[in-house]
């Protein structure tokens, strides 16, 4: 019997990755349950195993106590020093129970009480795993679909990507491998359940880590990410050393860095401005590709007022007021867009007391990227 407990205990640790000492105690749960369950007993005892040479004795534990209640429960100080007489109020007394034929029937049930054990373990250690991974990305394939859910296989457990999560442009089959990003992990009665995501902004962050080194490696920052999942993001980087060109590390040579980030988000597009400190050339950087002539900045009401050349108007604020919506967002500033004529006219520009910003124009090379330019 020890030998045989042995290995099984051995084989379960290796396999399993649950240490002999949960097992244990699952085991004597078990044997207790068993003997209460087999022999109708509902006195308080206690399970020994030795492992040295296989046995399994049941002990049954007693309060002392000066006047007794329930025997099954209780024995008198002088019941109790009539065993030892070094036994006083409040110790236990513990006295040999065992059943013969307790082996057999407890073997019969302790399977079943460590099985469970051994999946609550397991799921214990899943739950644990997964849930340092929140805020991550990890791959997946898409093992099935309801009416709003669907079910990403990630290996030990099958993940959670809602509705409301998912990229509304994609179409996804079974057997499709996609990257997802981890947002929740809860523990619940039936193992972790484990919630992920196709739109999260943390989603193209990772991305971005993966794909560009100088992120990984912490010499270019992203400051700030404005998505709208499946038709167009914005991200602010930043270079701790003024010889890196941050945009340019995200881009790639030809494009190729962000363009592996594009075609993992089925095409969506994605605009890649430098950030600053200077509220002016961050609200010019981010309404890009737009041209500004001009920033004026509400510092109280954390607004700006932006000057656009008349035939970028609409270039500037984008489909819907897209291109301003997701500035806004990836600023933090409020964003007010007026062409040229009507600053003009209303007499905000030129201002002498809003210092005129001058634009350059994008590198020619970078006309060649679609994910830079916007159809008016």
């Amino acid at each position: 019997m020890s030998s045989e407990l042995l290995d099984a205990l051995t084989a379960l640790e290796k396999q399993k990755g649950i240490s002999r000492d949960v097992l244990m105690e699952a085991i004597e749960a078990a044997l207790v349950t068993a003997y209460k369950r087999n022999f109708n007993q509902a006195q308080n005892v206690r399970v020994d195993i030795n492992l040295a040479n296989g046995s399994m004795l049941v002990y049954s534990r007693k309060d002392v106590v000066e006047e007794v209640s329930d025997s099954r429960l209780e024995i008198s100080l002088e019941d109790a020093q009539a065993i030892n007489p070094h036994y006083a109020l409040g110790d236990v007394v513990e006295e040999e129970v065992t059943p013969r034929n307790f082996g057999r029937i407890a073997a019969q049930t302790a399977k079943q009480v460590v099985t469970q054990r051994v999946r609550e373990a397991e799921r214990g250690l899943i739950y644990e795993e997964y849930v340092d991974r929140e805020d991550d990305i990890v791959n997946g394939i898409v093992e099935r679909l309801d009416a709003r859910n669907i079910y990403v296989g990630l290996g030990k457990v099958e993940a959670v990507l809602p509705v409301n999560e998912q990229i509304p442009t994609e179409t996804y089959r079974p057997h499709d491998r996609i990257k997802v990003y981890i947002t929740k992990v809860e523990r619940t009665t039936r193992g972790p359940q484990v919630f992920v995501s196709r739109t999260h902004p943390g989603l193209l962050r990772r991305l971005f880590e993966m794909e560009v080194p100088e992120i990984f490696e912490g010499i270019v920052e992203i400051k700030s990410i404005a998505r709208e999942a499946g038709d167009r993001s914005k991200i602010s980087v930043f270079a701790h050393n003024d010889e890196i060109d941050p945009v340019g590390s995200c881009v790639g040579a030809k494009g190729a860095r962000v363009q592996t980030i594009v075609n993992e988000l089925s095409g969506e597009k994605i605009d890649i401005v430098e950030w600053s400190e200077d509220p002016v050339v961050f609200v010019a950087n981010a309404l890009s590709p737009s041209k500004v002539l001009d920033v004026q900045v509400n510092e109280e009401e954390k607004s700006t007022t932006v000057v656009v050349p008349d035939y970028q108007l609409s270039l500037a604020i984008g489909k819907r007021g897209q291109n301003a919506r997701l500035a806004a967002k990836l600023t933090g500033w409020k964003i007010d867009i007026k062409s040229e004529t009507d600053a003009r006219e209303l007499g905000i520009y030129p201002n002498e007391n809003s210092p005129q910003l001058i634009v350059e124009e994008l590198e020619n090379d970078m006309d060649d990227f679609d994910f830079y330019k916007d159809e008016e």
